[in-house]
């Protein structure tokens, strides 16, 4: 296995499959990174904190499943395989707000190789007084201006990092959609729109993109919580070799949730393990098979996981070494200084305590 690095902070061109792409909102990351940090006053304490962060699946109302699988054929006809996935993590605290780190990566597959971009880290110190400023300046540097949606108030202080995250990912994916020409395109989770993070007509633009370019887009989610006579989809699998795809009907959600695409479950070899497949419902049902066949001739796999989704998860998320560096940056950088609270359920508790995640 060949990878390609192509780690990206602040130059203005992107080596994705094809250059001329818009770069406005990763500029405006950057911008609004560099600010919110120097409105931090200098010696400020914040409280560290290296939990990340997690987005709540939907719950549908309705789903069945068919267990007679559809059979796979490896389609090993050379394929473009792109995948983007981004992470977001809280460092720290500080006395009027939070300190969060944003990025994103962005892999794909051509002639047998692997090639990453990397967007980021981006390092925000977001308080209740510029939340709204920066939210809403990275939203309209690419996505008002070209979607006429009424404008959507900014999240709270909490939601912010999973928010700004979404809004580099719906870029990233908007930009693969783009550039890709005739080939497979892999997203981290469902095509489940109208919900806050996603709404409508960002996600519907993002898979016209994908099929005016003659590309097909599969979701892969990691984890599902749809079941079906009170068991996971992914864990009614029949008796059959892999690879191949369990069809699911029925499933719905109340408004303003509208499902994008077909869900399936995929179990792409015989590693005891299967993902929940969302795939674009525009495209013909010969053509997703043969995009899932395409996948399975051209890509590697890991526990039945897409290789190149598997790139791109592991390339964005934050190790432990990076936190502790850009805990060093903001510290030197900008005069911020650290400092490790206690934490009170284990003080006032101590071998009793649950942590704060249970408060």
């Amino acid at each position: 296995m060949v990878i390609e690095q192509n780690t990206i902070t602040t130059t203005q061109k992107y080596n994705f499959p094809q250059p001329t792409i818009d770069t406005t909102l990763p500029q405006r990351f950057l911008e609004q990174s560099l600010h919110s940090l120097k409105q931090v006053q200098a010696h400020q304490p914040f409280q560290l904190n290296q939990q990340p962060i997690q987005q709540a699946e939907e719950h549908p109302s309705s789903l069945q499943l068919n267990r007679t699988p559809i059979q796979l054929k490896p389609n090993y006809q050379e394929t473009t395989i792109a995948a983007i996935d981004t992470s977001t993590i809280k460092i720290g605290e500080t006395t009027t707000g939070i300190i969060i780190a944003v990025r994103g990566a962005t892999v794909w597959k051509q002639n047998r190789k692997y090639h990453y971009t990397r967007l980021g880290p981006f390092i925000f110190h977001i308080t209740e007084e510029n939340k709204n400023t920066v939210y809403n300046t990275l939203e309209r540097a690419y996505f008002i201006t070209r979607y006429e949606s009424p404008h959507q108030s900014s999240p709270n202080l909490m939601q912010m990092p999973t928010r700004l995250a979404s809004l580099l990912e719906r870029w990233l994916q908007t930009m693969i959609a783009k550039t890709v020409t005739d080939g497979l395109i892999l997203l981290d989770g469902s095509l489940t729109a109208g919900t806050i993070d996603t709404p409508v007509h960002r996600m519907r633009e993002i898979l016209h993109q994908a099929r005016k370019n003659r590309s097909i887009v599969l979701a892969f989610s990691k984890a599902t919580t749809l079941r079906v006579n009170g068991y996971l989809i992914t864990d009614q699998l029949p008796n059959f070799e892999p690879p191949y795809l369990l069809e699911t009907a029925g499933l719905r959600f109340k408004p303003p949730t509208v499902l994008q695409g077909d869900v399936y479950v995929a179990k792409l070899n015989k590693a005891n393990y299967a993902f929940r497949l969302d795939i674009d419902r525009e495209i013909p049902l010969h053509q997703r098979l043969e995009a899932v066949e395409k996948l399975v001739g051209n890509d590697l796999y890991t526990q039945g996981y897409p290789e190149t989704l598997r790139l791109a998860h592991i390339l964005c998320t934050f190790t432990a070494n990076e936190v502790l560096a850009m805990q060093h940056f903001i510290a030197r950088k900008h005069g911020i200084q650290l400092v490790n609270r206690p934490d009170m359920h284990r003080l006032l508790f101590g071998p009793f305590s649950k942590g704060d995640a249970y408060a």
